[in-house]
């Protein structure tokens, strides 16, 4: 049985090795650490299977620099151990992601990801609101999310992440 809760104390070394295991580089699992020792994870979750750490999803803050008083949100690194993958266990990170950022009173979530993967819970190209990447990415892999339809109106532009990414 796998269930997913909010990060705890206890969990930053597991986090890290599932993010080191699940990218090809230690990258990912540095920047979540970079993140978390500069309080800039809005959201960090956990997915246990029998009780143990296999997955993680992190949520920061984002800003799309025409319309700053929306409240976005940044989805990843999403992570699951190799050995679990395809099994739903990164589905029911994202979902349970964007329930507490809906939660929360977010109003969109962009995402740097996979064009298969991502669409099934409801991103669609950025570039459909106007919104673009602050990195030269293909179109397809950066996508946006309304939490409410018609909050993206009038946003175009360029999203900020937070400056930890680009470190």
């Amino acid at each position: 049985m796998t269930t997913v809760r909010p990060e705890r104390d206890g969990d930053v070394e597991a986090i890290h090795c599932i993010n080191r295991l699940a990218f090809d580089t230690a990258a990912e699992a540095r920047l979540v650490d970079l993140l978390r020792e500069r309080g800039k994870l809005l959201l960090s979750l956990v997915a246990e299977h029998h009780g143990q750490a296999v997955g993680h999803i992190v949520f920061t803050r984002v800003i799309a620099e025409s319309r700053p008083e929306l409240r976005g949100v940044g989805l990843g690194p999403m992570a699951v151990v190799p050995s679990l993958q395809r099994r739903g266990i990164g589905s029911l990170l994202v979902q349970a992601g964007l329930a507490e950022c809906l939660a929360i009173a977010s109003d969109f979530a962009v995402v740097l990801g996979h064009p298969h993967y991502y669409p099934r819970f409801g991103f669609a190209p950025a570039s459909r609101f106007g919104l673009r990447c602050s990195w030269q990415v293909p179109d397809d892999v950066f996508m946006a999310l309304e939490f409410r339809p018609g909050t993206l109106a009038g946003a175009a532009g360029l999203v900020q992440y937070q400056p930890e990414f680009n470190e």
